[in-house]
């Protein structure tokens, strides 16, 4: 009796259970969202076209659980012929940012496509954010602290505690918090900072 309680008790099938849970929540809120935004997704996708050359969608290689490649997708933010890197490795990023695209990465509006990675299982809405094919420098953190074994996210710990101005170390740190204290509680307390965060436009530096 006392071997099935502990069997139950131990941190494996609490992870098991969490996982279960977090991904069942995840695609039936990520759906529900989908419909619920489907006017605008198309309203935004219109505004983009209308106001920058190019594509409604801009879809780059993200580095994914156990380091697995996906396409994941946000309205385009920056004009045609950006360098597919990260914002702050840009010599005056200003320059290349479209004139809605400052708005839609300020309330982080672009993000909204990613609601098709969440249904696919590429993403959860909470986890480390996934890292660009060629970041190097993050991809090997992650890998040697073993945040790679997660499931990347709309947000995350490191998005409310810094967003753009963390360095990359400090990110990593955030993200082995995350992964050693994860819970559908922490999950939640995630989103509901996450929300506070941008209505204050606080951590984006372009």
């Amino acid at each position: 009796m006392r071997s099935r309680v502990a069997l139950l008790l131990s941190p494996k099938i609490f992870s098991i259970l969490y996982c279960v849970m977090s991904r069942t929540v995840n695609l039936i809120l990520a759906i529900i969202l989908l419909i619920l935004f489907a006017v605008p997704i198309v309203i935004i996708s219109i505004l983009v076209r209308f106001t920058s050359p190019g594509p409604a969608m801009h879809w780059s290689d993200r580095i994914g659980r156990n380091n697995m490649i996906f396409k994941m997708p946000k309205f385009r933010t920056m004009k045609r012929g950006t360098p597919d890197v990260a914002t702050h490795l840009l010599k005056a990023p200003d320059q290349f940012i479209t004139p809605l695209g400052k708005i839609l990465r300020k309330t982080s509006l672009d993000e909204i496509p990613q609601l098709w990675n969440i249904i696919k299982g590429d993403m959860a809405f909470v986890g480390p954010r996934p890292a660009l094919f060629n970041q190097d420098d993050l991809i090997s953190l992650r890998e040697e602290q073993g945040v790679h074994k997660l499931t990347p996210g709309i947000t995350g710990w490191a998005q409310i505690k810094g967003r753009d101005e963390l360095p990359i170390p400090e990110k990593v740190e955030m993200d082995v918090y995350y992964l050693k204290h994860r819970s559908l509680l922490l999950d939640l307390k995630i989103l509901v900072l996450t929300l506070i965060v941008v209505l204050n436009w606080k951590g984006i530096s372009h």
